[in-house]
């Protein structure tokens, strides 16, 4: 790359990144940032393993150019824990026993964190419609559901912060 870095604004910090500007977001959180908690899935944007927030909406970070979220907020699954706990949704998922492999469930935690911030209290039908595009192979589904159930009482509890902009 040439000229300036871009600028990013991951997890509520400020990053340079000297990255070509068409390189994936995903390539540069792992690679750049070492922030592997977006997993590359398919590389097609289809299995939501790369779900990160850019400015609070799920996207995926395998087919998003970097220089697309210059100047952006960018908050990976690593951004969600705050002060050595973690978010009332990470939570949830570990208490849920939410995991089998586990490849997949980033992007679903990640996801789960943008519902509940549109939509603190879910129906069913709102949490399988958010969670549609994210596939799991381990078949988990049912403690995934119960997770993301669990989620909405916990963030209720914790005052109903879903996601925080700024570094502690």
């Amino acid at each position: 790359m040439t000229g300036e870095p871009l600028r990013l604004t991951v997890n509520g910090e400020m990053r340079p990144v000297a990255a070509a500007p068409e390189t994936s977001l995903l390539t540069v959180l792992r690679n750049d940032l070492g922030l592997t908690g977006a997993k590359y899935g398919c590389g097609l944007g289809e299995c939501g393993a790369c779900a990160v927030l850019v400015d609070g909406r799920v996207v995926r970070s395998c087919t998003i150019p970097v220089a697309r979220v210059a100047g952006r907020s960018v908050v990976t699954l690593e951004g969600l824990a705050r002060e050595g706990r973690p978010h009332p949704v990470q939570r949830a998922f570990a208490e849920a026993q939410a995991a089998q492999c586990g490849y997949c469930l980033n992007g679903m935690i990640v996801a789960t964190v943008a519902l509940l911030a549109r939509d603190p209290a879910p129906s069913e039908v709102a949490i399988r419609a958010a969670l549609a595009r994210h596939l799991c192979r381990c078949g988990t589904h049912v403690e995934i559901l119960a997770a993301v159930r669990l989620a909405v009482r916990l963030t209720a509890e914790a005052g109903g912060t879903i996601v925080r902009e700024t570094a502690s």
